[in-house]
């Protein structure tokens, strides 16, 4: 069918085009770009030293963007940091080693999930303690609340008003 200004398609023919167009418009604003930080040339040549590289690179934080790891990051300091990883990891370093190399020189912060120690535990304990205070907070509330009556009671005058209304 067409029209005047152009081709225009029918109505059941229009429909699985439109739901093609969707998914096509969803997969490519889903598509991580992240996963594009990585360049080509940071690549290591053994596909298992590679995935120990991307574990530990998904640990650490990125110091310029602070809430991504270096394998997510783009910036010049993230990279310098995954190549510093697969640096490490060629020369024969353990993943621990890695990390301790790196949290010697960037310090515990470097750390997207830091380690439960001494130091780290106010970071730990702070979201459990404030989850249990909350929840005596709302009980001391409630209970305050069901002692409260709710209402004035009724004068003697308002209760005859009412059952004179109510036709009792």
């Amino acid at each position: 069918m067409s029209s005047a200004g152009g081709i225009s398609l029918s109505a059941s023919r229009r429909r699985p085009f439109l739901a093609i167009l969707l998914w096509f418009c969803l997969a490519m604003f889903l598509t991580p770009l992240s996963a594009f930080a990585v360049n080509p040339d940071e690549v290591l040549p053994d596909p298992a030293l590679e995935g120990r590289a991307r574990t530990i690179s998904a640990e650490l934080r990125c110091m310029v963007c602070q809430n991504q790891s270096i394998d997510d990051s783009n910036a010049d300091l993230a990279r310098d940091l995954r190549l510093l990883v697969r640096k490490r990891l060629g020369d024969g370093d353990t993943d621990q080693q890695v990390l301790d190399y790196v949290v010697s020189r960037y310090g515990e912060f470097v750390l997207l999930k830091p380690r439960f120690t001494a130091k780290t535990l106010i970071l730990w304990g702070a979201p459990i303690t404030l989850f249990v205070l909350g929840g005596i907070a709302l009980a001391v509330y409630a209970r305050r609340r069901a002692g409260k009556p709710t209402g004035k009671a009724l004068s003697a005058e308002e209760e005859a008003q009412l059952d004179e209304i109510l036709g009792k």
